[in-house]
This record gives structure tokens, C-alpha cells and sequence, in this order.
């Protein structure tokens, strides 16, 4: 079949595979191209691995430090003449390229919330890999089974104390708009909490522990966002800040559990980048078209490679073994976007972003490009009008 991209609000709903795989090599060669992780780990679990910063971290891991990595993710195959979701796509042509240079890539696809799923993870953890030395935790997902409970929990996204409006980008339309979000109740905040907080990081980092598969020294590292203050009334103060701010207590509890191994837990506060996730927060997909606009023509635009290359070789694995932090025991890896260099020119365009002006002060081709490179399109030497299979399984 030739293979399209069909948008419907902010969602893609196909994939290619072929632009897919291409869009990994471009990242691997990234990640080639540059300084190797030196004193990096050896055996990695990504929790969250398929698409965004949990993929850019599998790469690194894999490609930058020569690890055996295990992902683990919920991505749909190919059915039904449908394609399959881009993070599958993904994740058999990260195998593949990985296996091709003689590392160990495994993948696990499920809900990683489940009990049953962090079973298959021990038991290939064990059989295949030996003792974990990195734990990445970047999972975003719209609902949780509690797995003792066996309730569903179900994440908003709203303001907290009253409702909220500002003006987002239509980007089906290239206008912009005005939202109001209704304020969130109280069970709205804890169902957030309970999805997005910190619980089910724990609870990783127990099973891993209680079975004697995390190394001397572990680190785990989950991702976190703050964003300039035009955001925070719909994040950092909403609902998905309250869930961060579990993330953050977890993040003690889980340091002060790995002490007896000399490991630590931490959390990377990183850049706005194009996701599934961010494109659909209102007034955050505005935020980014002038923030890409800003760093483009200022300097120090990043994408998740190189973003997570620079964690990896600028603070999880410093020569000096020192990761630098806030005062908020944070990694700041949102340091050159929170520049106030960047955030002035942004402040000032902000504005005067109109439907008539979007193209002149904001990057919405450069948006649309990388959105759509999500799903495999637009991606350089892939021929779009080939017939392809769109049936694509791990070896």
C-alpha cells in the first residue's frame, strides 16, 4: 500500500515504516557522529521506549555506550490493512540496528503499569542481561490500572482553582484560537496524580530491587517539564504539575531506598519538544512554533537526540562523576531554552502572534515538519510513493 499521512486534530493516524526506520538512522548516525558515553552504563531498561526522550535514550544507551538495552512500551501492530503505531515502527527498527552491530536489544510490549508486565521485564532481565546499572522512567499515558486495587485512574489536563484561557495554535487550520479549560476538581488532581505522579516509578524500582537485579551504583533517571510561565496556569500549576511534584517525592523515596547499593534516583527536567503529548496542550504547541522560531535564529535548539545525548555526556556520565542539579535537585536540561536571552525574545513575540502573523514570527513549518517526522514523513531519502508493506515484526 502507498502510505499517506492522515491528521485528525493532533493526531496522526498512520505511520510509515520505512520513513520510521530512517528517521532512527538518523539519530543512531547522530549519536555515532558524536563523543561515545565514556564510563556509560551497560545494561539499560527504558520504561516508556518507543517514541520521544524514552527512544532518544535507548539510542544513546545503545549506540553511544554499547549497552544491552530493554524497552518496554504499548504500541499497536500492523492490522487489518492499518498501519501500525509509529513507536512500533520504531522500536523494530531500533532492534534491528542494534542486533546488526552485535548488542543486545530486546523489547516488551504491554501496559507498564501491569504487575504482569514488570514480571516478563525480571525474567528477561535475569535470563538475558544480568544485574540493570540505568533505569529510564518516561512513560506518559492517559489511564492506569492500579495493579493492587485494579482501578482505573484516568489523567486531565486542567487548571487548578479556576478555569483558564489563552489563545493555542490551530495547526489543521494555521489560526489561532482561544481555549478555556474548565478548573479541575479534586478527583480530577488525584486520578492526575495516580497516573502521572511518581507511584508506579516506585514501584519499578522496588520489583527491580526486591529481585536483586539493580547494579552498585544504579541510577534512575525519570523526565519532568516545567516550561516558561505563559504555560504554567495549564502546567507546572494544573494538574500534570501536581503530578510532578509526586514524581519529585518519588524520586527521594526511591534515593533513599537505593542507598544500601549506592545508587541514586533523578529527574531531568527537559526542553519543550514536538510530541503527541505536547501537541495537544493548549497554548504549549504556540509556545513551541516561537521557541523553535527563537532558538533557530539565537542558537541552542535541540531535539530529543541531542538532547538526551548532552544528559547522557554532560551530566549522568561526567568524567568527574559529579551531576550538576539546581536547588531543587533537579538536572536542568531545559538550561539553554530557560535563557533569558530566549525567554525575553519570546515574552516579546508572544503578543503579537496573530493568525495573520504565524508565519512571519513563528516556526510553523518547522512544527509541522517535525510532527509529521514523528510518524515517519518528510524523513530524507525515503521514496513516498512506493508500495509498502505496512506489516513489520521483531525478528
Amino acid at each position: 500500500m502507498i502510505i499517506r499521512p492522515k491528521v485528525r486534530g493532533f493526531v496522526c493516524v498512520t505511520a510509515h515504516p520505512l520513513g520510521c526506520e530512517a528517521n532512527i538512522k538518523e539519530q543512531i548516525d547522530y549519536v555515532k557522529a558524536n563523543p561515545s558515553v565514556e564510563n556509560g552504563p551497560k545494561n539499560v531498561l527504558v520504561i516508556g521506549a518507543s517514541t520521544g526522550y524514552g527512544l532518544a535514550s535507548r539510542i544513546v544507551s545503545a549506540f553511544g555506550c554499547q549497552a544491552n538495552t530493554l524497552g518496554v512500551f504499548f504500541e499497536r501492530p500492523s492490522e487489518r490493512g492499518r498501519t501500525a503505531t509509529p513507536g512500533w515502527y520504531n522500536s523494530v527498527a531500533l532492534e534491528k540496528a542494534a542486533k546488526s552491530e552485535g548488542l543486545y536489544a530486546s523489547s516488551i510490549n504491554g501496559d507498564a503499569f501491569s504487575t504482569e508486565i514488570k514480571d516478563q521485564a525480571v525474567e528477561r532481565i535475569r535470563s538475558d542481561m544480568g544485574k540493570i546499572d540505568l533505569v529510564i522512567y518516561s512513560l506518559a499515558a492517559p489511564r492506569r490500572t492500579d495493579p493492587k486495587t485494579g482501578e482505573t485512574y484516568r489523567s486531565t489536563l486542567k487548571p487548578i482553582g479556576s478555569d483558564y484561557s489563552n489563545k493555542y495554535l490551530d495547526t489543521d487550520k494555521k489560526t489561532i484560537q482561544e481555549a478555556t479549560l474548565e478548573a479541575a476538581t479534586d478527583e480530577d488532581i488525584q486520578n492526575t496524580v495516580k497516573v502521572m505522579g511518581g507511584e508506579d516509578w516506585e514501584l519499578w524500582i522496588q520489583k527491580l530491587e526486591d529481585e536483586g537485579l539493580l547494579a552498585e551504583g544504579c541510577k534512575t533517571v525519570a523526565y519532568d517539564y516545567i516550561g516558561p510561565k505563559v504555560t504554567w496556569p495549564i502546567y507546572k500549576d494544573g494538574t500534570i504539575g501536581r503530578a510532578k511534584i509526586d514524581l519529585r517525592r518519588a524520586k527521594d523515596a526511591i534515593s533513599e531506598s537505593l542507598q544500601s547499593i549506592g545508587g541514586r534516583a533523578l529527574i531531568s527536567v527537559n526542553k519543550a519538544v514536538v510530541t503527541q503529548a505536547s501537541s495537544a496542550i493548549p497554548g504549549v504547541n504556540l509556545y513551541i512554533t516561537i521557541l523553535f522560531r527563537v532558538m533557530k535564529d539565537l542558537g541552542g535548539h535541540e531535539g530529543c537526540i541531542e538532547q538526551m545525548h548532552r544528559l547522557f555526556t554532560d551530566r549522568l556520565y561526567r568524567e568527574d562523576d559529579f551531576v550538576p542539579l539546581d536547588d531543587r535537585g533537579l538536572i536542568r536540561m531545559d538550561d539553554w531554552e530557560m535563557e533569558p536571552k530566549i525567554q525575553e525574545a519570546v515574552t516579546e513575540v508572544w503578543p503579537k502572534v496573530t493568525t495573520e502573523t504565524v508565519d512571519e514570527l513563528t516556526d510553523f513549518d518547522g512544527y509541522q515538519d517535525e510532527f509529521l517526522r514523528l510518524f515517519g514523513f518528510g524523513v530524507k531519502n525515503v521514496d513516498y510513493e512506493a508500495d509498502v508493506d505496512p506489516v513489520v515484526n521483531f525478528e
